[in-house]
């Protein structure tokens, strides 16, 4: 482990457009921790998708869960575990909490059923980071990053996956959670505000879920 980086593993979670990956490559680059970034993968079922979301969300959603099952499995190791820190982010459950947007309910029993049998493999993150964000801060971040596939992402679906991360939170005791209200900080360009969001992260925290504004202690 890296003597100054508090953890050994984790994972930093958020709507789309967040700063995740913001976040995760300012530590790593910081700390020297091992950088695990999910891989955005060409889907063959994604155009399909868009024209008939009904009839092929199964098969976007599966091609989905199977490359980041394949990649935290590499990135994951026990090998890899012990030689230093670890940053990732995204985590695994990511996959079935935005499979629950897309899915029929039946479609969705049988992707929950593979996905607990895929996530019985990984280890636990030692602490789980959640960059919350108002929609509106979310959509400007979207807007500004320009990616084509994602220009058409409407309100109501970030809301809809904002409301899946909160509800999964509500029942998971097993880690560590941190939620941090982030609303417009701009921890990418202000040293300051990064400052903020590293002290919040470097705080010891029990098993449950832990709510912080920037700036609290």
């Amino acid at each position: 482990m890296n003597d100054t980086f508090p953890y050994q593993f984790i994972a930093i979670e958020g709507n789309i457009g967040a700063g995740k990956t913001t976040l995760s490559n300012q530590l790593a680059a910081e700390y020297g921790c091992r950088l695990i970034l999910e891989q955005f993968t060409d889907n063959p079922f994604l155009p399909l998708f868009y024209d008939n979301p009904e009839r092929y969300a199964f098969p976007v959603e599966l091609f989905f869960m199977t490359e980041r099952h394949k990649q935290l499995q590499e990135e994951l190791s026990q090998t890899h575990l012990f030689q230093q820190s670890i940053i990732a982010d995204y985590f695994f459950i990511k996959t079935l909490l935005f499979a629950k947007n897309n899915l029929k309910e039946e479609e969705y029993r049988l992707f929950q059923s593979l996905f607990n049998v895929l996530n019985s493999t990984f280890p636990r993150p030692d602490l789980l980071v959640y960059l919350h964000r108002p929609v509106e801060r979310l959509m400007y971040q979207i807007r500004k990053r320009g990616r084509a596939f994602e220009q058409d992402i409407s309100d109501a679906y970030l809301e809809q996956i904002q409301a899946a991360y909160l509800e999964f939170f509500r029942t998971e005791n097993s880690i560590p959670i941190l939620i941090i209200e982030l609303e417009d900080l701009d921890f990418a360009n202000e040293a300051a505000a990064y400052q903020q969001v590293k002290d919040l992260i470097f705080q010891t925290y029990s098993s449950g879920v832990h709510r912080k504004v920037v700036g609290q202690k």
